[in-house]
């Protein structure tokens, strides 16, 4: 069986950090992917869909570090959907995509912050300087 989410697009606005309860660093963040096509009279029409991405460790601490608002940014992993009870004890649920690979897309001086990318798996990073070979599509 196969769970697997690519998506490619901007942050909504800039990363949350948090910690686990054992240390483990913890970001979250939206990410907007567009849809654009044209209506049957000819009009374009735009659809923006939100995503809600979570990402651990090491991959957490380099978006916390270096992703801003309106980066665009080519995230992989997989999707999850959990619950839980809020304040009144009504139960919740959230779809996420809990990331495994980040590389961002934005050329460089493009925003304040040099371009990085990560892998998970690897557990390689590329400062942007570096070819990379893997391309994402």
């Amino acid at each position: 069986m196969i769970n697997k989410a690519i998506l490619i697009g901007r942050l909504g606005k800039d990363p949350d950090v948090r910690y686990t309860p054992d240390g483990t660093m913890v970001t979250n963040f939206n990410l907007a992917t567009d849809e654009i096509w044209k209506d049957k009279n000819g009009e374009k029409v735009q659809k923006t869909e939100w995503h809600r991405i979570v990402t651990f460790g090491k991959l957490a601490e380099i978006c916390g570090n270096y992703l801003v608002k309106g980066k665009l940014v080519f995230i992989e992993g997989r999707i999850q959907t959990r619950s839980w009870e809020d304040k009144e004890g009504v139960k919740r649920y959230t779809t996420e995509i809990v990331a495994n690979d980040m590389k961002m897309l934005d050329s460089k001086g493009q925003n304040k912050t040099e371009d990085a990318s990560f892998d998970a798996t690897s557990g390689s990073s590329h400062d942007g300087n570096t070819p990379v070979d893997d391309v994402p599509f």
